[in-house]
């Protein structure tokens, strides 16, 4: 069996706020392997981003890691040095964040940016950094990419300065791409062609994606695997055909519901009721047990995640048939 690429173990990521404590990640476990693609999905506020910037090392005070393992290749990141985890981002591990911005210095060239991330990791001369550069933002579908390398960020639209930071990812042919919602700002087609060249590259070099999106639609072409968050836990996981034809958490079948498709035209969309509790003040036992439709006493004590099929886990008293 082959060992995976990362692997999270009962990961627990708290902020200590004046008001109390914010459990944001609270016993997250996943894995996924060499070439595969996982896709985290669920509402704003549900700990998915929070998820992967736990993963790099990204959590500033007044958070920190209180428990659980990220193994990366079979190493433990939270307990890796500052210079450790400084090594592995952007070389072994890379993140594309949903805001460009939080990637790319607004008073330095694209070429400037791009060719120092790849010498930071690589002892190449800039002929070779510079052919790189270019041949990733090629792969994002960035037009005469040559004069590209010369612009600066606020000479690119959003969408542009989105698969800017993207080729920044992939630059290093990391081991691990985690993938916050990175095209969220792209028209359609764009988005398309991202999509498809980031399955292509995941199939061909053995990269493993985390992709964050609160769109089942994107995973639903792109992921191997879905795993679904609401208020900081891993309410259902498994293959993606699986979820999305056969969902049986409840929330899993909302977020489904909600999807607009050609079958329902004319038809009010579902909607899941209420509004995703506070961090702050979950309720006792399930989280979703206010807002769901099957609760009952026993929902007051939480659930663990429940085998409902081969590679098919559901963390529910009342799962859906």
């Amino acid at each position: 069996m082959t060992a995976p690429t990362l692997k999270l173990v009962n990961l627990k990521t708290h902020f200590f706020t004046r008001e109390g404590v914010v459990k944001s990640v609270d016993g997250v476990d996943f894995e996924v392997k060499a070439g595969e693609v996982l896709g985290l999905v669920g509402e704003s506020g549900s700990g998915k981003s929070v998820t992967g910037f736990s993963i790099l090392g990204l959590i500033d005070p007044p958070g920190r890691i209180v428990d659980g393992q990220i193994l990366y290749r079979g190493e433990d990141l939270t307990r890796a040095t500052p210079e450790r985890l400084r090594a592995l981002r952007g070389k072994n591990i890379a993140m594309v964040f949903q805001d460009p911005m939080m990637t790319l210095n607004p008073v330095l060239r694209v070429d400037t940016q791009m060719i120092e991330a790849v010498r930071a990791h690589d002892d190449v001369d800039d002929a070779a950094a510079r052919a790189r550069a270019l041949a990733a933002l090629a792969q994002v579908g960035i037009p005469s990419p040559e004069a590209r390398l010369r612009s600066y960020p606020h000479q690119f639209s959003g969408g542009m300065r989105q698969r800017v930071a993207i080729a920044i990812a992939l630059l290093n042919r990391p081991d691990l791409i985690v993938a916050d919602e990175p095209t969220t700002a792209l028209d359609v087609t764009i988005q398309g062609q991202i999509l498809f060249e980031m399955r292509k590259l995941c199939r061909d070099t053995g990269t493993a994606l985390i992709w964050v999106t609160h769109d089942l639609a994107v995973v639903a072409g792109l992921a191997d695997h879905i795993a679904v968050m609401y208020a900081g836990r891993i309410v259902e996981h498994g293959p993606t055909a699986t979820i999305l034809e056969q969902p049986r958490h409840p929330y899993t079948r909302g977020l489904i519901g909600s999807v607009p498709t050609r079958g329902h035209r004319g038809q009010a969309l579902f909607q899941i009721p209420g509004m995703a509790p506070s961090p702050l003040r979950l309720p006792p036992g399930c989280a979703f047990q206010p807002r769901c439709d099957r609760a009952s006493d026993q929902c007051a004590t939480m659930p663990d995640l429940r085998d409902m099929a081969p590679d098919h886990h559901a963390r529910c008293w009342h799962p859906v048939a």
